[in-house]
């Protein structure tokens, strides 16, 4: 994240009652949940199956942007610098949360696929697929 690793970050869920303030701390990173308004350095808006699809891969941050699904305020080089690390880091929530959950894993896997299928908001990275 270069210059941007100390930054503050709020992932805003407007269709939620909180936000996230993430700070990535140069490697060793906090993160809040409050109820309470909270700033920083950059502020990213937008529904939880927005930011959820965004983090995934299922969704184009671009074309959320354009479209207005995502709002960015604030220091737009620092959300940008988050957007590409977390697009880098190839994260899959739903496989991090079975990882940390021991013999719950495979249930659990199981949970996020079928919550998944139920409501359309992106739980777990799409497989990827090879084209011949």
């Amino acid at each position: 994240m270069g210059e941007h690793a100390h930054k503050r970050y709020v992932l805003d869920p407007t269709d939620l009652p909180f936000a996230i303030l993430l700070e990535p701390n140069g490697g060793a990173p906090k993160v809040h949940v409050t109820r309470r308004a909270v700033t920083g350095d950059a502020r990213i808006a937008g529904s939880l199956a927005a930011l959820l699809g965004m983090v995934h891969g299922a969704y184009d941050g671009d074309a959320l942007f354009f479209s207005r699904d995502l709002m960015v305020e604030g220091d737009t080089g620092a959300a940008l610098a988050l957007r590409n690390a977390v697009d880098d880091a190839e994260l899959d929530l739903s496989q991090e949360a079975a990882r940390l959950s021991g013999p719950l894993a495979r249930p659990l896997q199981k949970i996020f696929a079928l919550a998944e299928q139920r409501t359309g908001v992106s739980l777990s990275r799409p497989e990827e697929t090879t084209a011949w």
